[in-house]
């Protein structure tokens, strides 16, 4: 029997912060085929990760098909705006949520992933962030602009950079992209669209650099919408997924685990010869050039 065995591979995940997005989906999905995995949650939100993890909020979520638990051999601070401590403004550090904590910076976080546990086999990057989402492209400001690319694309290239030597040759990296890249998606602005073309591009420029430096394959899975935290904050998650329901070929509502699912895959060996791909998840969406549910589709509109 074909099954996907990651016993023996270490995974880090940036980008976990709740149970309801696809990091965390990822994180599951390896876990079920036997990965040891870590993750890396953005600093200033550690502490309530921590405190519901410890709690028993997320058990029900962190069930296994055997019955056991998921469990994170370590988390980390991350905050993947930063390469190096140089990089953080002192009003960063000095604020609340960030002055009691240290080592959160790219570079810190894989020197510290070193130190504890030597080498990786997987990298996924689950991060995006764009302070003006909700602002048209002509009304994003340049500083709104380039710290969407910062957060949601550049991060992944300054990840594989400082992991990329602690990472087993024929590991491999995976980033999270979406539709918006390639089609216009009113709505998701600030610069958002850029950065996920940026972070295509990039895949598979990385996966030319990391794959001669490294032996690392890098692929990129642009998945339909999911009514995660951070979707909710676009404003209009629940009108993305009833419109991909109505018009994708396939009728069903898109799940995280389908993504996880196909994730494991790309990061597993049965995807040896896998690299620059950007992988659609999304019920094949991205396929359609109508909308079926369209106004003008409609009978007595094409019958005039």
């Amino acid at each position: 029997m074909l099954k996907i065995d990651l016993r023996g591979k270490r995974a880090f995940i940036a980008g976990v912060g709740d149970d309801q997005g696809y990091g965390w989906a990822i994180a599951k999905a390896l876990a079920e085929c036997g990965a040891e995995i870590l993750i890396g949650t953005w600093t200033p939100i550690m502490k309530i990760f921590s405190g519901s993890l410890a709690a028993g909020k997320f058990d029900e979520s962190r069930q296994l098909s055997d019955g056991s638990l998921m469990n994170f051999a370590k988390i980390y601070p991350l905050d993947a705006t930063y390469d190096t401590p140089a990089d953080v403004p002192l009003e960063v550090k000095e604020h609340k949520r960030y002055k009691d904590v240290s080592g959160y910076t790219i570079s810190e976080v894989a020197k510290a992933v070193e130190n504890d546990f030597g080498k990786i086999d997987i990298l996924v990057h689950s991060l995006a962030n764009a302070p003006e989402v909700h602002k048209p492209l002509l009304e994003t400001s340049r500083n709104g602009y380039l710290a969407s690319l910062s957060s949601s694309s550049y991060s992944l290239i300054s990840l594989l950079a400082h992991f990329g030597s602690i990472m087993n040759s024929g590991g491999a990296a995976l980033s999270l992209t979406f539709i918006a890249s390639e089609r216009v998606i009113p709505g998701y602005g600030g610069g958002m669209s850029s950065a996920k073309a940026a972070l295509e591009s990039d895949t598979r420029v990385l996966a030319w650099e990391a794959g001669r430096k490294w032996g690392l394959r890098v692929n990129t899975i642009s998945a339909g919408p999911l009514r995660s935290r951070a979707a909710r904050a676009i404003g209009f998650i629940d009108l993305m997924i009833a419109y991909a329901e109505v018009n994708a070929p396939l009728t069903k509502e898109l799940t995280a685990s389908e993504v996880g699912n196909a994730a494991a895959y790309l990061l597993s060996p049965l995807a040896s010869a896998v690299t620059g791909t950007c992988l659609y998840v999304d019920n094949g969406l991205h396929a359609m050039g109508l909308a079926v549910d369209s106004p003008c589709m409609q009978p007595a509109a094409m019958t005039g």
